[in-house]
């Protein structure tokens, strides 16, 4: 095995001295354009004849690709890229061009689940009609050429599930076209850019990377939808209230920042999310404070996790505002006093889980035989409950009533004003298939698993006065939230492969699918179930089915990360598509609703090693297995992956498996 490992490693290697040597000498744009058309990397038979000068720059490309830039393709998926018909080659569509119907153009990409693997060329450049480029599950590494700058049209970037590294490639910041962002499950490091919340993205998958610093206070001004940063290493606590930016400015419906190092309180503007909030889950980050009475406001959520932090005071009466809560978890805290008598009464309710805290009483409803809900409230001090805390660690000084007004973070009950959605974000480029139609997309492949994360059961607690303490973080629990539309943007339409079912317990949703616009054809597209998750935007996104809760809500999948699949590509070419504003379902997951119409399933990488936070021990950070790839015949659109919860995506990312 050794010098197998080795052959792969060598040439990656290599192309790091490579990139190194280029980011030194700089790519500016007149050097892309002298690159563009001149065949000077590749020399073209004579005797071949394109339609067009960008079919044969399309040649080009691929060509160098696959002959120096594919270093392993075991199911020979590329053994048909021969010749001057790019169009028939596998896993390429073509379409009508944008400024010119008569034209046809390389319009998308998919090689989802191919297991290749190789570097991306800079010669990737020349495929400047590109909107739809879906790469997850593969074995790709190096960096994010300077060249993609071109890529002008390009509306949705898959890259998730393979071996990237380096610095959040910048690149992407300057594509003017891009809504969806998938970038999970490979080993980015350092912070992230101001400047990626100032883009005009629907969905962000950056969830299993090395990233560090804090989030950026630009999250405020940004119109995502979906925005999945779990497994990371961030820290310096949710971004403050405050102009320009406030958490409660920001048009977010699935906000899962689970196993970081974030810190700090939960902002009391979180109550101005109220008009868009589905999914909010942070999850063993490390925060402290109480629970803000703003969120009795988040009527719209559906999953509201922030157990394993250090979060104390009483469940605050305003809880019970939550109305279309199924999946509510405050375990592994401090909170005290008794369990607010409407909150097991909340009318959507599925789960409910406050074991080990301090909890001194709950409500006759909590429990009440008959209902179709869970209740998990061991590990408290309730009297007359089996399993509580013995008489000792009720009486320590961690189980004392906590005065909330003392908390530097307490607002004193200040309600921010609701959200105003902003107007909708811009369509994808529309392009009519010319040269071949995609057939629909296969039924989403891949298990119920939907989550960002896979949630453990917790352990129980190991010391008697701080239930927090946990031996390791806990996995992102896998919901299977019912379906919930993300806000759409009106542009694109194209319909998306059903999300798969999603797993019994908590899974973070999916990437939204988004659909290609109308146009000759459209390809069907659906919202995230997570790898999945995806979280997105212009085009009319259509959200994939929700799979039904299952009879054990919250029995927590083991601890391997959920995978997100996102949906084959869209029949025509090209993958603009139109959103809706429904959030993508995909299999288990969240329900936030993205403006996108396609579903992006995300892969799930190798298990990352995601450090605890400080006073936690180490998070497990358990990346997807990448789903096996399937290989799709001629003319058919690769399988759909299992749709991100919440939203609908076009791209199937890696294989479906509950992960975060």
């Amino acid at each position: 095995m050794a010098p197998i490992k080795l052959f792969f490693f060598v040439p990656c290697v290599v192309f790091f001295l490579l990139s190194a040597a280029v980011a030194v000498l700089g790519v500016n744009e007149g050097e892309d354009e002298a690159m563009e058309g001149s065949g000077v990397s590749l020399a073209v038979d004579p005797s071949f004849q394109f339609a067009n000068s960008r079919l044969r720059d399309a040649y080009i490309a691929l060509q160098t690709w696959k002959r120096t830039a594919i270093f392993s393709d075991p199911q020979n998926l590329t053994g048909n890229w021969v010749g001057p018909d790019v169009c028939s080659y596998f896993g390429v569509y073509c379409a009508a061009s944008p400024d010119d119907p008569y034209l046809t153009v390389v319009a998308g990409v998919d090689l989802n689940h191919a297991d290749l693997a190789g570097y991306l060329p800079e010669e990737l450049g020349l495929l400047s009609d590109l909107a739809l480029l879906h790469l997850n599950s593969n074995r790709f590494c190096g960096t994010v050429p300077p060249t993609f700058r071109r890529l002008r049209l390009l509306y949705e970037l898959d890259l998730s599930n393979n071996r990237f590294v380096g610095k959040f490639p910048e690149v992407v910041l300057h594509l003017p076209a891009l809504r969806y962002l998938d970038l999970r499950f490979n080993d980015f490091e350092g912070p992230i850019p101001p400047g990626l919340f100032e883009r005009p993205l629907d969905a962000i998958f950056l969830n299993s990377n090395r990233l560090r610093a804090g989030i950026p206070a630009t999250l405020g001004s940004s119109p995502v939808s979906v925005l999945v940063l779990a497994n990371n290493r961030l820290g310096g606590g949710i971004p403050p209230p405050g102009p320009p930016a406030t958490l409660g400015s920001s048009p977010v419906s699935v906000l899962v920042l689970a196993n970081n190092r974030l810190g700090g309180c939960i902002p009391s503007s979180i109550g101005g999310m109220a008009n868009t909030l589905n999914e909010i889950i942070l999850l063993n980050d490390n925060l402290t404070g109480c629970i803000p009475l703003e969120v009795g406001l988040l009527r719209r959520v559906t999953v509201f996790d922030v157990s394993f932090n250090h979060l104390q005071g009483p469940l605050p009466d305003s809880v019970a505002g939550m109305q279309s809560a199924e999946q509510l978890d405050v375990a592994h805290n401090r909170l005290t006093g008794r369990i607010p008598s409407g909150v097991c009464d909340l009318p959507s309710l599925q789960n409910f889980t406050y074991s080990y805290n301090f909890f001194t009483g709950q409500p006759p409803s909590c429990g009440r035989a008959g209902r179709a809900v869970a209740f998990d409230g061991k590990g408290n001090c309730i009297p007359g409950l089996p399993d509580q805390r013995s008489p000792k660690q009720c009486s320590s000084t961690a189980a004392q009533p906590f005065d909330c007004r003392k908390s530097k973070c307490w607002s004193g009950g200040a309600v921010p004003s609701p959200y105003t959605k902003p107007p909708s974000p811009m369509r994808p480029p529309k392009y009519a298939s010319r040269r071949r139609q995609l057939p629909p997309p296969p039924a989403p492949v891949g298990g119920k698993s939907r989550g960002y994360f896979t949630r453990q059961p917790p352990p129980p607690p190991q010391s008697e006065s701080s239930p927090s303490t946990r031996s390791h973080p806990p996995p992102l629990p896998s919901y299977s939230p019912k379906q919930s539309p993300p806000p759409a943007p009106s542009g694109y339409h194209a319909s998306s492969p059903p999300p798969a079912p999603p797993t019994p317990g908590y899974e973070p949703a999916k990437p939204p699918h988004i659909p290609s616009p109308p146009t000759t054809v459209s390809p069907p597209t659906q919202y995230y179930p997570t790898p999945s998750p995806v979280p997105v935007q212009p085009p009319t996104y259509t959200s994939p089915p929700v799979a039904p809760p299952s009879q054990k809500p919250w029995q927590a999948p083991p601890p391997p990360p959920a995978a997100y699949s996102s949906p084959p590509l869209p029949k025509y070419a090209p993958p603009p598509l139109e959103y809706s504003s429904s959030p993508p379902p995909p299999p288990p997951v969240v329900k936030p609703s993205p403006p996108l119409h396609h579903e992006h399933p995300s892969p799930l990488p190798s298990t990352p090693k995601q450090s605890p936070p400080p006073s936690l021990p180490p998070p497990s950070e358990l990346p997807p297995p990448p789903a096996t790839p399937k290989r799709h015949e001629k003319g058919h659109a690769p399988p759909i992956l299992p749709p991100v919860v919440g939203v609908s995506y076009a791209s199937p990312p890696p294989p479906a498996i509950p992960y975060y």
